[in-house]
Order: C-alpha cells, then structure tokens, then sequence
C-alpha cells in the first residue's frame, strides 16, 4: 500500500551549513577555539564526524568563515548607522553604542573574532582555508577604512582633531575590541554597563568631548530597558 506523501523536506545543504557555523559559534566562542573538538560540533548538529568535511575542508576553515561573517556584520551596522547620521558626533555616539547592542551569540563570535584574530595573518596551503582566510582579512582592512574615512569626516567638519586618521581608527577599534577579551554573557555585568563605562572612553580618544554621549543616551530604549531589569 502507498505511504502518504509528505511535505517535509530534508535539511537543505545551506541550512545544514548554517547551523554548523551557529553551533561552532557559540562552542568556540564558550570553550575556547584551541579547546574546543570539531567532533563535537558534528555531534551537536547532529550529522557524523566526516560529514563536516562536505560543508568545510577543517576546523580552521570553519573559524575563517566565522570570522568573515563577523566582520561583514560590522561593516554593514557601521554603513548603515554612519547613512542615517549627518552629524559626526551623533554619527560617532551611534556607532558605538550599538556596537555593545549585541545578542548572546553575537557577543561569542566577537570574543571569537578577538582571541584568534592573529589566525587572520597566517597563510594557508590549503586552498579553501586560504580563500576564506583572505576574505576575513580584506573585511578587516575594510572595516578599519570605512572607519578611517568616516573619522576623517569628523576632522574635515572640526569635531575632532586632526590625527592620523588609519592610526586613530586603530585605536578607537583596540579599545572597543578589548573588552571581548575578557567579557563574557551571563557573568553578572551587563554588556550596557560596559557600555556606559567604555563608549566615553572610545569617545575621548577620537577627541571628543565626554559630554558628547550623554545626549543620545535618551533615545536608547532597548539598552535602557536591559540596565533596568
């Protein structure tokens, strides 16, 4: 007798794919890239030890393609908050507080993207991790230009002092990426808290006055209602 048919469909390639990189997120992300085994994220999506190799040629390979997929996230909330922004140091307040506005997994792929970015500037052999390696590589050199170019905008308005603009970018991005160094989720301090504390800083070392992120702060509802629970 024929089975009745279904409309349920095997995971899709691309799916399959995705929720690799979401599960090698948030492992990496917890354990630690050099403690983490790729075996288990083969357990954790739920497909064998072998069958990841269809979707990643290694383990580095799939940190790459984490990496990368970090990087364009910031280039497009860092284009499309600097668009919505004629005044620089609106601009500049903006940018920054949304850069602490993250979900959890956002927060362990930034941790992520920090402790293993030395990985970036290691050439690969191997053809796929060298391709993937290149691209988080040309995302961090475009990150780091959009926000040379954008804090040039700020001299050329005088909101800021005149600086190297490569070298202040730099330095604006060393601050800011610090904290994944040691910020974890869930360890008792809001990531708003750090907000409040770090934002001025990145602030005064463009050449801002602090006084600057005081006034945007009123029209943070989502980051006011997370300090607030």
């Amino acid at each position: 007798m024929p089975q009745p048919r279904t409309n349920r469909r095997a995971p899709s390639s691309r799916s399959k794919r995705a929720a690799i990189l979401e599960t090698a997120t948030e492992l990496f992300g917890r354990e630690g890239y050099e403690d983490s085994k790729w075996a288990d994220v083969a357990k954790s999506v739920g497909i064998g030890s072998t069958a990841l190799y269809h979707y990643f040629e290694s383990k580095l390979h799939c940190l790459y393609e984490i990496m990368a997929d970090a990087l364009e996230a910031e280039v497009e909330r860092f284009d499309r908050i600097t668009a919505e922004h004629e005044d620089f140091t609106d601009g500049l307040v903006a940018v920054l507080r949304a850069a602490f506005d993250l979900s959890e997994h956002e927060i362990l792929r930034n941790r992520l993207l920090v402790s293993e970015q030395v990985l970036v500037g290691v050439h690969r052999t191997s053809a796929r991790e060298e391709e993937a390696r290149q691209l988080a590589r040309e995302r961090t050199r475009d990150l780091e230009f959009k926000w040379a170019a954008f804090l040039t905008r700020g001299m050329e308005q005088g909101a800021i002092p005149e600086a190297e603009p490569r070298l202040l970018a730099r330095a604006v991005l060393g601050l800011y990426n610090s904290v994944f160094h040691w910020y974890r989720p869930r360890a008792g301090l809001e990531l708003a808290e750090v907000a409040e504390f770090y934002v001025p800083r990145c602030l005064a070392v463009a050449g801002v006055p602090l006084e600057a992120s005081a006034t945007p702060a009123k029209r943070r509802p989502r980051q006011a209602a997370t300090r607030s629970r």
